[in-house]
């Protein structure tokens, strides 16, 4: 299967990762696959932390990599928590920036090793216990970089643009526009399909997934409600998100207050008509289980 990325959908510009280590798959790397080395600290109300947390689940790593969650509203001024600032000091010779999460950090030295999540995320998967499949199975990496770069650019990007208040009618209108043709894509991909590449979860579940989360829960509230009733129209793509909500390793990690608060603490925005107009009802789909992250 092949799903082809937005070619004409301009590049998502984001901060570059302070710190980018990876985890090899032995000694020489410096950091090599092994249990019980390695934490990830994160929030579930932030979507990097949400899609770390979904797929330390999926992948068995409670008792391989511990998890310290963090508060859902950073408790420092410039976005960073006071919690994180150790590490990012140990790690960064006179560190005066913020210590943003998430963060995998090596237990043994006390240092950062990454903040990059798509890193982290593939690296947690070498960490997996052997009776657990892998989030990047071999022959579907071409399938899953589509789906990120389409969450990216033509579904979280395209959302925001489509919701800025004070934008050009026409912008808005050529945002809301590749928003409905990406979610046309992937509506058609997942009529009588349960996930999106080879009949499996894998990575790109987890992205598209948290990214209607952050579309109905946060981005939503910016747009006007004729273009949230055209984004709820894709009755395929919103019964796959409710339906892995109901999975384990991803309701159970929906903090709801939590993004709530995060985006009213972060956002600048008006809101708009479709802020009453709720596409999915995540509370009652949300599969809660006890012991979802250990810290």
């Amino acid at each position: 299967m092949s799903i082809t990325p937005l070619a004409a959908v301009r590049p998502a510009h984001r901060p570059a990762p302070l710190f980018r280590g990876r985890i090899g798959r032995d000694a020489r790397s410096g950091h090599y696959a092994v249990p019980h080395r390695y934490r990830l600290h994160l929030s579930t109300a932030c979507p990097d932390g949400l899609r770390l947390a979904v797929g330390h689940s999926l992948l068995g790593l409670d008792t391989r990599c511990p998890v310290t969650l963090l508060p859902a509203v950073p408790d420092c001024p410039d976005g960073g928590h006071t919690a994180l600032r150790p590490l990012y000091e140990a790690s960064a010779h006179h560190y005066t920036g913020p210590a943003h999460e998430p963060v995998l950090s090596d237990d043994w030295s006390g240092r950062i090793v990454s903040t990059h999540t798509p890193d982290i995320l593939r690296d947690l998967d070498l960490l997996r216990p052997d009776d657990r499949a892998g989030l990047y199975p071999a022959g579907l990496e071409s399938v899953i970089e589509a789906v990120e770069r389409m969450c990216a650019e033509g579904i979280e990007e395209a959302a925001q643009r489509a919701g800025r208040a004070g934008a050009d009618p026409g912008e808005r209108a050529a945002a809301l526009d590749t928003l409905l043709d990406t979610l046309g894509r992937l509506e058609r991909r997942l009529s009588g399909e349960e996930y999106l590449a080879d009949g499996r979860l894998t990575a790109a579940d987890i992205e598209l997934w948290v990214t209607l989360v952050q579309l109905d829960t946060v981005h939503r509230c910016h747009l006007d409600a004729s273009a949230v009733h055209r984004v709820a129209g894709h009755r395929a793509l919103w019964a796959y998100a409710r339906r892995l909500a109901a999975h384990p390793a991803f309701g159970r990690h929906l903090d709801l207050d939590g993004i709530a608060r995060r985006h009213h603490g972060r956002c600048q925005g008006l809101e708009a008509a479709g802020a009453a107009v709720q596409i999915l009802d995540w509370a009652s789909h949300a599969a809660h289980t006890p012991g979802a992250c250990r810290r």
